[in-house]
């Protein structure tokens, strides 16, 4: 048996990760998932927080430049290399995507932390933990919010009512324009996993498949321009992957209220079990799973 640790959506919140970390020292996981929206909006955590859980400057100065000025380098990345230096060999495989709520340009601070043997950075990429492949994919669909780093249509140039397409809004780092109008979700999945066998696959998604538990929103009887709004918001292209394929494992995050308005935080698709992180409370939703027995998974509030 092997306990592999999930978590989505912490948005910067200091206390949700100082209880993941202590899980982690306390229960020392094989492998800790996180799955993207992992900044707090305003890049840094604020300075009483950074404060209250402060690690020794040295343990700052050795980590590498790259990783200076960002939440991934001057919060996460130290205590990271804290809890490395105390587990030594139990130090557990870390594995990150970003979310569609965090800015692209963090992508240099995660390859460098990468670099740095602190965690995997998985989008688009496949790496492998005792003996699982697991891949990463941060892109949502559309969303009404304004950065689109992470934004890509989904099945077709479809956007739903409210929502701003992918070539609105602003990026942090350029895109070619075809690119952009002319990218999905759909044909990225087709690139990333081509006919690979994924019988053993753990897949870290930030979007949930549509019309399931885990993309439930708080839309009843809402609409734009006397359009009623769909209140499911998470990923055709997703959900027909995971029917179509059967992935062991898929582990999403992205909207928060789900689990509170569903009851559920996992749902199975096929012979695919695919679990949420998400929350919309203050507490870290942790999700503790076995991928030999992905049915077994318990998710609890700390």
């Amino acid at each position: 048996m092997s306990t592999w640790f999930f978590v989505s959506d912490l948005h910067g919140r200091v206390r949700r990760y100082q209880a993941l970390l202590a899980a982690v020292a306390a229960e020392r996981p094989a492998a800790v998932l996180l799955g993207g929206d992992l900044l707090p909006h305003g890049l840094r955590p604020s300075a009483g927080e950074r404060q209250a859980c402060d690690v020794p400057a040295d343990v700052v100065a050795r980590l590498p430049a790259e990783l200076r000025g960002s939440f991934l380098g001057e919060f996460l990345a130290p205590r990271l290399e804290v809890l490395r230096q105390r587990l030594g060999s139990a130090y557990p495989r870390i594995l990150l995507i970003l979310g569609n709520d965090d800015p692209r340009t963090e992508e240099v601070a995660a390859q460098a932390g990468q670099a740095h043997g602190l965690w995997d950075y998985l989008h688009g990429r496949c790496t492998s933990v005792a003996g699982y492949d697991v891949y990463g994919y941060a892109c949502v669909p559309p969303t009404p919010f304004l950065l689109k780093d992470w934004e890509r249509y989904d099945v077709s140039r479809h956007v739903d009512p409210g929502c701003v397409p992918p070539e609105e809004g602003h990026r942090t780092v350029p895109v070619p324009e075809d690119e952009v109008r002319y990218g999905t979700i759909q044909a990225d999945l087709a690139a990333l996993f081509d006919d690979r066998s994924l019988d053993r696959a753990v897949i870290l998604f930030h979007a949930p498949p549509y019309r399931t538990n885990l993309d439930r929103a708080a839309l009843d009887n809402k609409s734009v321009d006397h359009v009623p709004l769909d209140v499911h918001v998470g990923s055709v292209a997703i959900r027909r992957f995971i029917e179509e394929r059967q992935p062991r494992v898929t582990l999403h995050g992205h909207v928060h209220e789900a689990a509170r308005l569903t009851g559920q935080w996992r749902e199975r698709l096929g012979r695919t079990w695919c679990l949420s992180a998400a929350h919309d409370g203050p507490e870290l939703a942790l999700v503790r799973f076995d991928p030999t027995d992905p049915a077994q998974a318990t998710r609890v509030l700390l």
